[in-house]
């Protein structure tokens, strides 16, 4: 690399040569709005803008990098790489690499550093292998939180999504604005908690390539007072009385579609589960899953006085005792 070709990085961000990571990050995303392709369409200067702002980032948000810039300046780059001119005698700014068994060598004796020797030299660094661009991106371009995957390809970007229950069983279609942009998205019925819904060519442009990523929508779902999801399974909780435990009895068990009616065997437990086949969460391609109701005895607090007199009778004539297997613990 010519000394005209050098490139300040920091003075591109418009930071000291001692600014924190957060501080480099900070000018990248004000600059990045900046000079993004979307908020100026056709504007050559601002794109080769934009290219030189994320090339600065991609250099000062890696420690590794940032560190052999910071050491090396212009030849940051051919650290650690070895001869790349397989021993011919290339002029690069006057010096002759064919003489050095590494760059790391020719740069020690520059600087004057370290003794010249390529093992010491590769004992003083860590290397990583890197591909696309540095972390973080510039996010913050609208309100989705999104991420962006790397400068150099298509940009593929990530949003949460928020749906009620009733909008993810049924489907629902939501508009977004992308930066200058509004697209309407429909979310087909049956989405579920950690779902994820690609939308193609709606994520972010690389500067480079200048090719658009797809945008991924993961879906999150609103509490909901009386359904809830326990992996793909849609549950509900019903509390019963304790003479319905004990004599079983039909009672009305809200779904989907509305109430209706569940048969209570005799003995129920408190925990059991009943399945209501096909009145559960629509699956993709096989119609309707299944819903869970849990069955929870629910002891009253409040009772009459008669109804007090009754069960103190149940009790004295009470055969049954749900404890008798716990007689001969012991330890």
């Amino acid at each position: 690399m010519a000394t005209t070709d050098f490139k300040d990085y920091y003075a591109v961000l418009g930071v000291s040569k001692t600014a924190s990571a957060d501080e480099i990050k900070q000018a990248f995303r004000k600059l990045a709005r900046k000079y993004h392709p979307d908020v100026n369409p056709g504007n050559k200067q601002a794109e080769a803008r934009f290219k030189e702002v994320n090339e600065a980032y991609e250099v000062l948000s890696d420690p590794d990098k940032r560190q052999k810039y910071d050491q090396f300046g212009q030849y940051w780059k051919q650290v650690g790489q070895g001869n790349p001119y397989g021993g011919v005698g290339v002029d690069m700014g006057g010096f002759d690499f064919s003489q050095y068994g590494s760059f790391d060598d020719f740069i020690n004796e520059l600087l004057g550093r370290f003794g010249g020797s390529t093992r010491s030299t590769r004992q003083s660094y860590s290397y990583r292998t890197s591909t696309g661009a540095g972390s973080g991106g510039f996010g913050g371009f609208n309100d989705f939180g999104f991420q962006d995957a790397g400068v150099g390809t298509a940009q593929d970007t990530e949003a949460i999504i928020s749906l009620t229950f009733s909008e993810a069983f049924h489907g629902v279609q939501k508009r977004f604005n992308l930066g200058n942009e509004t697209i309407d998205v429909r979310i087909p019925a049956g989405a579920k908690p950690g779902t994820r819904l690609r939308v193609r060519g709606k994520g972010q442009i690389s500067p480079l390539t200048q090719q658009r990523g797809d945008l991924y929508l993961k879906v999150e779902l609103q509490s909901h007072p009386f359904f809830q999801f326990e992996g793909d399974n849609l549950v509900c909780e019903v509390p019963i009385t304790p003479d319905e435990a004990v004599l079983g009895a039909s009672i009305e068990v809200p779904t989907p579609d509305g109430s209706v009616n569940v048969k209570l065997p005799a003995g129920v437990r408190s925990g059991q589960s009943l399945r209501l086949r096909g009145k559960g969460w629509p699956q993709p391609k096989s119609g309707r899953g299944d819903q869970l109701v849990k069955i929870a005895i629910a002891t009253p607090r409040d009772i009459s006085q008669q109804e007090r007199e009754y069960y103190e009778k149940i009790r004295a004539i009470r055969t049954y005792n749900p404890r008798s297997h716990l007689q001969n613990i012991r330890l």
